[in-house]
């Protein structure tokens, strides 16, 4: 879909909506009324040449970044099977840090460190990224946790079920058996 067949309005809109992904502010800066911005923000969002600019514009700026599903899931896995031991040595008496130069693939996982002089000697503090947080997006991902219960027939396939009006009415005495 080219953005060449949108209005310049709508292409302002476009623009404008890939900054911060709000619709009604997008119509607002796009020139639209304030009154009227949050329905014809959403009802921009319906139009399918405007739809289509959005998600070509979307696709150009990961292209652009190289973001990738496999670049993502590649980062998730780094921070979600982190492991502190690759960072730190410690042992009764002491905690040592791995140097920096050592790390490669698992240093996108440190998100702070830092060193502070006490009377006592100095602190170290360190910490990795969410490992739980990071865990819990790639099972998502694998659909090992799911939010719906999905059912389903023998050998996979459609649940058949059979309704009978009759009965569901009460057109059926009370004490009559269903027939199987």
């Amino acid at each position: 879909m080219s953005a060449s067949r949108l209005t310049a309005k709508q292409r302002l809109f476009v623009a404008e909506y890939l900054t911060d992904f709000n619709a009604t502010q997008a119509a607002i800066r796009a020139g639209y009324s304030r009154k009227t911005a949050r329905f014809i923000g959403a009802e921009n969002l319906t139009k399918p040449n405007i739809a289509g600019a959005i998600q070509e514009a979307t696709e150009e700026r990961l292209k652009a970044l190289g973001v990738t599903s496999y670049r993502v899931l590649e980062e998730l896995s780094k921070l979600g099977f982190s492991d502190i031991r690759n960072f730190v040595k410690w042992g009764s008496a002491s905690v040592k840090l791995i140097d920096s130069e050592e790390l490669s693939d698992e240093a996108p996982a440190v998100t702070e460190v830092s060193q502070t002089p006490t009377q006592y000697g100095n602190s170290i503090k360190f910490k990795l990224h969410d490992k739980k947080g990071s865990l819990e997006l790639l099972g998502k991902h694998l659909k090992l946790f799911t939010d719906k219960r999905e059912h389903s027939g023998p050998e996979g396939g459609p649940v058949k079920f059979t309704f009978d009006m009759a009965r569901a009415s009460g057109a059926l005495d009370s004490s009559a058996k269903p027939t199987t």
